[in-house]
């Protein structure tokens, strides 16, 4: 089960392809580009900062909406993870992303370590890696904010919410990959069928597996990364 935005299930489907699994595409989130004289503005000042941090793909994409994304001489872009820094390779900035893919990866970067007196854009998204903003603040660093994205609920249409009833009348054949909070609590909002959290849970991150455990799921296991394929990767180890 994948709780992406909808058009963002592709890399997920075709991870699940290669294992012998099917993909339920359930889409509790969606994706709107910010774009007013606000967004402008603190987009235009985070680019500037002397080290520029974008938490993922989605970002990339809204800030590329607004204008070209250009690097200054001297400047570090960072990507939180693979994917984001593809998405930045493919707007023609070279990024450095950590190994482990979540925010304690980034803040582990030698480029973060010491960071006393500088200025770091964020670009992101209302709510987005919380645990960023306070953590550069608290090593000395200004950090330049921009949400230039948000994810908002969306209720699931007639046939996802029917899929996934179908699905849940088998919970243990179901795996949950779960890499958002945001789209973890947009499912329980509106998602009633019994068997839920009765399924497999394959977490991103020791947050978001918290975040399962005090939902009510049981059987978690924790990936790597959130890419696909340490997903799957760390549910067979897990799940068999």
């Amino acid at each position: 089960m994948s709780l992406r935005p909808r058009g963002q299930h592709a890399g997920l489907r075709a991870a699940a392809a290669r294992n012998g699994a099917r993909l339920l595409a359930v889409s509790p989130i969606a994706i709107a580009h910010l774009d007013d004289a606000r967004t402008r503005h603190d987009l235009h000042a985070a680019l500037a900062a002397d080290l520029v941090l974008f938490t993922s793909a989605n970002a990339v994409r809204a800030a590329a909406a607004l204008g070209p994304l250009m690097a200054r001489r001297g400047q570090r872009w960072l990507a939180v993870g693979a994917g984001t820094r593809r998405a930045l390779a493919r707007a023609g900035i070279d990024a450095i992303s950590p190994t482990r893919m979540d925010s304690e990866g980034l803040l582990g970067l030698p480029q973060l370590e010491y960071v006393l007196g500088k200025r770091i854009g964020l670009v992101t998204a209302p709510g987005g890696r919380g645990v960023l903003a306070p953590a550069l603040a608290a090593r000395g660093a200004t950090v330049l904010r921009a949400n230039v994205y948000a994810r908002t609920a969306v209720a699931l249409p007639a046939r996802q919410r029917e899929a996934l009833d179908a699905a849940l009348q088998r919970p243990a054949r179901v795996l949950l990959a779960l890499s958002s909070g945001e789209a973890l609590d947009a499912l329980l909002a509106q998602a009633a069928a019994p068997g839920l959290r009765k399924a497999a849970v394959v977490a991103a991150s020791e947050r978001l597996a918290e975040m399962a455990r005090a939902a009510g799921f049981r059987r978690i296991a924790i990936a790597a990364s959130a890419r696909p394929a340490a997903l799957l990767h760390a549910a067979a180890d897990a799940f068999g």
